[in-house]
């Protein structure tokens, strides 16, 4: 179904128009699909790849329900819960879900370890409406009697899939344990398979199941190339190439240490980079995804850690710097790019010694490409990277950076040319090693327009 609007499937009016207001008018196939069913109460069980719209899809039946409640906010006790795996996804889903809030009268609140947990204690005893949460940090505040789940009357299981990569499932059972038996309950998942299924039987009750994993999702606009290369050190000169594009892009790393590393290396040839892994610290987290989603970076250097809690727009390549170990992972990277009905592309570099690992997990992905052998100035590199992005020239760290305690900063000349940048990357040696970035041969190559864009999730 297109063209279908969230008028048509009876969306109120005011969040109808906090939707337009953010250039939301036509809804994705898995909001057509649960929305006529979540906004009648119904229990849904939702299935579709990332990507496909999941957020907006459990936020808009959450705000509608709890609207008319508004004035009976009560300390600790909040009316709607949503659980995350990771504290990144949280505070995404947050993010989509607060113009919503401001227009229907509610109180949303993200509950997340990694931090001091005042902050968060200091809202709940306020009065929210809405707690979007990791189970863990939730646990804590539960046992402490900070909150409690009796007056929850929605609840939300977002990527449950990956809760139970994480092991997060016994601490889900409890928490939705904790919620009231006649709420409504909302399941969101890639796949129903370890441990998945049990939890559908046990909370759900006459669950509606929708599935938009067909060729029409989103992500069918996702274009997938394998290049294989000969050596460590072409590999090197090839992901320089793959940065150097005009659009934003997010490289994957298997380890924090190589992570750190390669923005290090980027930043130092030109290419102005951030990472993304998990030791850095909350504030850091927040500060390197917000320059890149305000567009400032446009390089975001990244482990697992970002695979699924990462929503950016336009987000016009993924790179399998490392490929992964498993084939979920490959799907949940590549899911970074051709978000919101946008068109990506995704490349996994591959070294001689990797073909047939790769080869067994595209298999399980369902993911048919066809290898090409390439170097950093081959055609099939060219065209894909497009038109190239201004070498940007490296400022000196100021002590701050040095700590590690600031994201990359391009400065720009009064008439918006960038020259220089700041580093917040690691000052350790770098085994990433490269020359001057070539500007000749990329010419007459797929040029793209980076344009200015909200870290949102739809």
């Amino acid at each position: 179904m297109s063209n279908t609007t969230f008028t048509d499937l009876g969306v109120p009016a005011n969040i109808v128009s906090a939707l337009a207001a953010d250039g939301k008018t036509d809804a994705f196939p898995i909001q057509v699909d649960t929305l006529p069913d979540s906004l009648q109460g119904r229990d849904i069980l939702g299935r579709g790849k990332t990507g496909s719209g999941k957020t907006l899809a459990f936020a808009i039946p959450m705000v509608t329900h709890l609207q008319a409640g508004a004035s009976r906010r009560v300390p600790g006790k909040p009316r709607g819960l949503i659980l995350a795996p990771t504290r990144e996804l949280a505070t995404q889903i947050a993010a989509t879900l607060e113009p919503l809030a401001i227009v229907t009268g509610l109180r949303v609140t993200t509950i997340f370890g990694g931090v001091p947990q005042g902050r968060q204690v200091g809202a709940l005893k306020r009065g929210v409406d809405i707690v979007v949460a990791c189970p863990g940090r939730l646990e804590d505040l539960m046992k402490q009697r900070h909150i409690s789940l009796d007056a929850v009357e929605i609840t939300v299981l977002d990527e449950a899939d990956h809760m139970a990569d994480l092991g997060f499932l016994p601490g889900v059972t409890r928490i939705m344990t904790a919620t009231p038996s006649d709420g409504q309950r909302l399941l969101f998942s890639a796949t129903l398979d370890n441990g998945i299924n049990t939890l559908v039987k046990r909370f759900l009750k006459n669950a509606v199941m929708h599935s938009v994993d067909e060729a029409n999702s989103p992500v069918a606009a996702m274009t997938h190339h394998i290049f294989e290369v000969d050596s460590a050190d072409e590999k090197k000169r090839l992901i320089n190439a793959l940065a150097a594009g005009t659009g934003r892009r997010i490289l994957f790393m298997r380890t924090k240490h190589h992570a750190k590393r390669l923005a290090k290396h980027l930043t130092e040839q030109g290419i102005p980079a951030v990472d993304l892994h998990g030791n850095l610290s909350q504030a850091q987290r927040d500060r390197n995804l917000n320059a890149f989603g305000e567009g400032g970076i446009r390089v975001l250097v990244a482990t697992d850690v970002a695979a699924r809690g990462v929503h950016v727009d336009n987000v016009e390549l993924v790179v399998h710097v490392d490929p992964p170990v498993e084939h979920k992972a490959y799907l949940h990277r590549s899911g970074r790019t051709a978000r919101a009905g946008q068109s990506g592309d995704v490349v996994t570099v591959v070294l001689p010694d990797q073909r047939q690992d790769l080869r067994r997990l595209l298999r399980k992905a369902d993911i048919n490409a066809q290898a090409q052998r390439v170097t950093a100035s081959s055609a099939p590199v060219a065209n894909l990277v497009g038109e190239l992005a201004p070498h940007v020239t490296p400022a000196p760290p100021s002590p701050e950076v040095r700590r590690g305690d600031r994201a990359p900063h391009v400065r720009h000349s009064p008439r918006g040319r960038s020259v220089g940048s700041r580093s917040g990357a690691s000052r350790s040696g770098s085994s990433w090693q490269g020359g001057d970035r070539q500007s000749s041969g990329r010419q007459g190559g797929r040029s793209h327009t980076n344009r200015a864009v909200r870290a949102t999730t739809r």
